[in-house]
């Protein structure tokens, strides 16, 4: 992995699953981590400082890598800019910032209350707007010149975020809000994508899939893996790539992985056009709409279920 020397990164919901993977193979990699966690449980209730503390302690057992524990929640602002804060302290510089935090509460349209609603957008979609803002401003502040946050990076060194999201984004019944808030996260990096690429910052969505806690509310019957056919370690190497300047010049990217699976999740766009030079109307739009939607589905039947 070519890199800078002695890059820091911070790892948000870095305690679990697929964040503690990512984690240990930037550290492997010659990276230095923050590793920042709430310790909640899946659903987002209780905290609990240890959690971050041991993968922190468990990087600091690898030869020449160096880790801290951040205990906060990368949704309140003050937790997100005190963690990148850490980074700073910690490690003189921040190059490059990956969340994974975010939390599951099932329900359907009909049943899901708006406190699960509430906390699932907070926990996915301001947890990666939080963490954003405040690495962003401290690179703006680095190129504009100001000594106060000046890491030793300037605007021709590679800065990346890389938002966490889910193949939940494609739709799951009964995960009304977790899938909003991740197809939320593919919008959000379009959108932040473009305005950093000024900065010379890369921003990135990674869609992964893997044996984590989330996978372990699944009744053991109807889980799709188990932890050894599809352990978060096999879909580490993509975070690394991504947020490391061997991947300088992807941006504005989805990225799926999965097991031995690396791949580019299609964006949004519009793939065939009908057109009626005097205007439509509802029965001349039910005329052609067959025709113009011809070869994709438009029926969302139970083989979704």
């Amino acid at each position: 992995m070519v890199r800078v020397t002695d890059p820091a990164y911070l790892v948000a919901g870095g305690a679990n699953g697929l964040g503690a993977a990512t984690a240990r193979e930037l550290a492997r990699e010659g990276a230095n981590i923050v590793v920042s966690d709430l310790g909640t449980a899946v659903d987002g209730t209780g905290s609990d400082p240890e959690p971050a503390r041991a993968v922190a302690d468990e990087i600091n057992d690898i030869e020449g890598a160096s880790a801290v524990a951040h205990f906060g929640d990368a949704a309140d602002a003050e937790d997100a800019a005190a963690a990148v804060e850490t980074a700073l302290e910690s490690f003189g510089r921040l190059d490059g910032v990956a969340n994974f935090a975010g939390i599951l509460r099932d329900g359907m349209s009909w049943s899901l209350s708006e406190e699960d609603w509430d906390s699932v957008m907070r926990s996915h979609l301001r947890s990666n707007f939080a963490l954003l803002r405040s690495a962003a401003r401290h690179w703006r502040s680095v190129d504009d010149g100001d000594e106060s946050e000046d890491d030793g990076t300037d605007a021709t060194d590679d800065r990346s975020f890389l938002a966490v999201s889910s193949r939940g984004a494609l739709g799951n019944v009964g995960q009304l809000a977790y899938s909003s808030a991740n197809a939320g996260i593919l919008g959000f990096v379009r959108a932040a994508s473009t305005e950093l690429y000024r900065q010379n910052v890369r921003v990135n969505a990674l869609v992964p899939n893997g044996y984590t806690r989330m996978t372990e509310t699944i009744p053991e019957e109807h889980r799709p893996y188990t932890r050894e056919e599809m352990p978060p370690e096999d879909a580490a190497p993509a975070a690394a790539y991504l947020l490391s300047e061997t991947a300088a010049d992807v941006t504005g990217v989805t990225v799926t992985a999965a097991g031995n699976e690396i791949g580019i999740l299609s964006e949004p766009r519009q793939v065939r056009t009908g057109v009626a030079e005097d205007g439509w109307t509802v029965d001349t739009i039910d005329e052609a709409f067959e025709s113009i939607a011809d070869g994709y589905e438009v029926s969302r039947t139970e083989r979704f279920l």
